[in-house]
C-alpha cells in the first residue's frame, strides 16, 4: 500500500490560534483537516459547531474532514456541508435510520463516512456499502483525545480491508485514536490508508515540527 494519508485533529491544536494552526499543518503537507464535534450527549465531552468550522474554512487548503459525535445527527448535516465540510462522517448509533442520513450527506455534496466504536460490529456496514466513501474505525471510545490505541481494533481493521479488496470497492479506511509513529504501522499494516493524529501531530517529540511529525505518522 502506498504511504498513508494523514489527518490532523484539530482537536489537540491551540484553540487560540485555530486558524494559524489550520494553515500550519495544511503548509507542513497534511492530506486532511480533521475536525471532531462532540454534543455533550452522545459523548461526554463538547467541542465545536458548525460557525467554527466555517471561521477556519478559509485557511485550510486540504479538505475538511468532519466528524460529528452528536445525537440525532440528520439536523445539524446542512449546517457543517454550508460550513465547508468535503466528508462528513456520522456514528450509526446516532441516527435512526443511517441510509437515509447517509443519503443526505450525499445531498448536501460531501463524501460520506460511517464511523464503527470499537464495540461497533461490522454488520452495520452490510446495506451500507454502495452509500459510503470511507469506514471510520475509532481505536479509542470517542469523546476525548490523547487515549491509548486499542489493538482490538486491528482485526476490524483487516476484515473491512479485506471485503473492500474483494468487492474492488472505492472505499477508504480511516483510524482514529491513539495514533503514534508506532501505532500508525499497526494500521497500516493492518489495511488503514487514512490515519487521524491529534497529539502525534501538534504535541509530538520534535517540538511542534508539523512537517517532520506528519512525514513520521507516514513512514
Amino acid at each position: 500500500m502506498d504511504s498513508v494519508k494523514i489527518a490532523p485533529s484539530i482537536l489537540a491544536a491551540d484553540f487560540a490560534r485555530l486558524g494559524e494552526e489550520v494553515a500550519a499543518i495544511c503548509a507542513a503537507g497534511c492530506d486532511y483537516v480533521h475536525i471532531d464535534v462532540m454534543d455533550g450527549h452522545f459523548v461526554p465531552n463538547i467541542t465545536l459547531g458548525a460557525p467554527l468550522v466555517a471561521a477556519i474554512a478559509p485557511h485550510a487548503s486540504a479538505p475538511l474532514d468532519v466528524h460529528l459525535m452528536i445525537s440525532p445527527v440528520d439536523n445539524h448535516i446542512e449546517d457543517f456541508a454550508k460550513a465547508g465540510a468535503a466528508i462528513i462522517s456520522f456514528h450509526p448509533e446516532a441516527s435512526l435510520h443511517p441510509h437515509r442520513t447517509a443519503a443526505a450527506i450525499r445531498e448536501f455534496g460531501c463524501k460520506v463516512g460511517l464511523v464503527l466504536n470499537p464495540a461497533t460490529p461490522l454488520n452495520v456496514l452490510d446495506y451500507m456499502w454502495d452509500m459510503i466513501d470511507l469506514v471510520l474505525i475509532m481505536s479509542v471510545n470517542p469523546g476525548f483525545g490523547g487515549q491509548s490505541f486499542l489493538t482490538s481494533q486491528c482485526r476490524k481493521i483487516e476484515a473491512v480491508r479485506e471485503y473492500i479488496s474483494r468487492h474492488n470497492l472505492a472505499i477508504d479506511i480511516e483510524v482514529d485514536g491513539g495514533i503514534n509513529p508506532a501505532t500508525a504501522k499497526l494500521a497500516r499494516d493492518a489495511g488503514a490508508n487514512i490515519l487521524v493524529a491529534g497529539t502525534a501531530v501538534f504535541k509530538g517529540a520534535n517540538g511542534g515540527d508539523y512537517a517532520a511529525n506528519i512525514a513520521s505518522l507516514k513512514t
